[in-house]
């Protein structure tokens, strides 16, 4: 087995998130007096965190310090209510995750999402699996595409004998890409997710997959 262990990002690649991101964007908007975007404009706001995401669905005029703050505070609120109203795992990443944890390999995962949002998404939605380390954004740590993050991760993973080149990065975009690359991970890039082929084959996927399945097809080769 090539791969001991998997670095996982969580939105677009573990659970599709994008309608209650989508649905609590709009609110926000609306609050503000701005027109909504269409729920598939969200695969394009999304991947660099919380205050990225709010300040790109604002209109460009309106993107003053006073505006962006108040609609992060307005986003924090209404996604803290409504942020698993349609949220679930994609298909067949449940069979996956049973396959790794039998086969052994160490799964982990690195999101962008703010650090104790992204262990609570974890606890409550994928709780039969064993995650270790669940890594989100930290104010003292950059964010992806930073391999910082990442690093972090291989340097704990080093502990258990493991070496760079047996940890395997699977995520939606090109923010994972480089940060894959960043830290001298193998990618793989994953097809159901937020971004396309193109954008994930020029941003450094090693490798690219159409079902979650694919993975463990990677991991044992």
């Amino acid at each position: 087995m090539r791969y001991k262990a998997v670095i996982f990002d969580l939105d677009g690649t573990l659970l599709d998130t994008l309608a209650d991101l989508a649905n609590s964007g709009n609110k926000v908007l609306e609050q503000l007096g701005f027109d909504p975007h269409p729920t598939e404009a969200y695969r394009y706001f999304v991947g660099d965190g919380m205050a990225s995401l709010v300040e790109r669905i604002l209109p460009e005029h309106h993107r003053t310090p006073a505006v962006l703050a108040q609609a992060i505070e307005y986003f924090k609120q209404d996604y803290a209510r409504n942020w698993a109203v349609e949220t679930k795992m994609y298909p067949g990443v449940a069979e996956m995750l049973d396959e790794l944890t039998l086969m052994g390999v160490k799964i982990c995962i690195l999101s962008n999402k703010p650090d104790g949002f992204t262990r609570v998404c974890v606890d409550s939605l994928l709780p039969k699996w064993h995650f270790e380390p669940v890594l989100g954004q930290r104010d003292q740590v950059p964010k992806k595409p930073d391999p910082a993050g990442a690093l972090e991760i291989i340097e704990e993973l080093a502990a258990e004998a493991m070496e760079a080149s047996e940890i395997l990065y699977v995520g939606d975009t090109a923010v994972d890409m480089q940060t894959a690359v960043g830290a001298q991970l193998d990618s793989v890039g994953v097809l159901w997710g937020f971004r396309d082929i193109e954008e994930l084959q020029q941003n450094g996927a090693k490798y690219l997959v159409n079902h979650p399945g694919e993975i463990i097809d990677i991991i044992r080769c």
